[in-house]
C-alpha cells in the first residue's frame, strides 16, 4: 500500500501542529487597542478641564488609543496643538466637550473630508464666528446633547447655531445641567464611537477578559 507521506494525526512528519488557546486579558486587551485603530477617535475637553478630566478618565479608561491632549491658552493656539496632534491623520471621530466641542466644530468647518463625524457635549458654538466656514452646511454626522438647565452654554441659541452649520445634524436635549454629567456615562460610547467586534461590543470583550491588564 503506498504511504501519503502523513503522519497518524493527519500531519506532515517532522512538522509540530499548531495548538489553539483561548484569549488571555492581555490579548483581549491588544484586540481592542486593534479595534480602536481603525478609526482615529479623539476626544476635546472644555475651556478649564484636562483630558485628565471626568470624561477624559472615562475615555481613556473605557476605550485605549483614544487620542487626547491638554489644551491651554487662546482658541486659535489650541487649534493649532490640535491641528498638529492630527497632523496626516483621516477618518477622525471627534468627540467635543463644551469649548471642546466648539474646536471639534471648527476644525471640521476647515476639513470636513477627513471627519467621519461629530460627537458634541453642550458645544460652545456662541463662542466663535462660522461665518467663514459655514456656506453650505456639513454634511458628517453630527450628534449633539444639551442639558436642558444648562446655565454655562444656553441650548437655545446652540441649536440655531448647529442647525445652520450641520445638515445632518442628531440633536438632543436632555434632562441635565452643562456637565452632563447625569446622562454622559449611560450613552451608548460603543456605538457613538461605533466601535463593534464580531458582534460584540469591544467593553463587553474586556469585562470578559477581566478587565485592562
Amino acid at each position: 500500500m503506498e504511504s501519503n507521506g502523513k503522519g497518524p494525526d493527519g500531519g506532515f512528519p517532522g512538522t509540530c501542529r499548531s495548538k489553539t488557546t483561548a484569549a488571555g486579558p492581555e490579548e483581549n486587551y491588544r484586540n481592542k487597542v486593534n479595534e480602536m485603530n481603525i478609526f482615529t477617535r479623539v476626544f476635546i475637553h472644555g475651556l478649564d478641564s484636562s483630558s485628565r478630566g471626568t470624561k477624559g478618565s472615562f475615555f481613556r479608561e473605557r476605550y485605549p488609543g483614544m487620542f487626547m491632549e491638554d489644551y491651554s491658552g487662546p482658541l486659535e493656539e489650541r487649534m493649532a496643538k490640535l491641528e498638529r496632534g492630527l497632523a496626516g491623520k483621516k477618518d477622525l471621530i471627534l468627540v467635543g466637550s463644551s469649548y471642546g466641542g466648539l474646536m471639534a466644530a471648527i476644525f471640521a468647518c476647515r476639513d470636513e473630508t477627513r471627519v467621519r463625524r461629530l460627537i458634541l457635549l453642550a458645544p460652545a458654538l456662541g463662542c466663535a464666528d462660522f461665518n467663514a466656514c459655514s456656506r453650505q452646511p456639513l454634511q458628517i454626522p453630527v450628534t449633539l446633547y444639551h442639558g436642558r438647565f444648562d446655565a454655562v452654554v444656553p441650548p437655545g441659541p446652540t441649536r440655531q447655531i448647529a442647525a445652520r452649520l450641520f445638515g445632518n445634524l442628531d440633536h438632543h436635549i436632555v434632562e441635565d445641567d452643562h456637565n452632563l454629567h447625569r446622562i454622559f456615562p449611560n450613552l451608548d460610547w460603543d456605538g457613538l464611537l461605533e466601535i463593534q467586534r464580531k458582534g460584540f461590543a469591544v467593553k463587553d470583550l474586556l469585562d470578559k477578559a477581566g478587565g485592562i491588564p
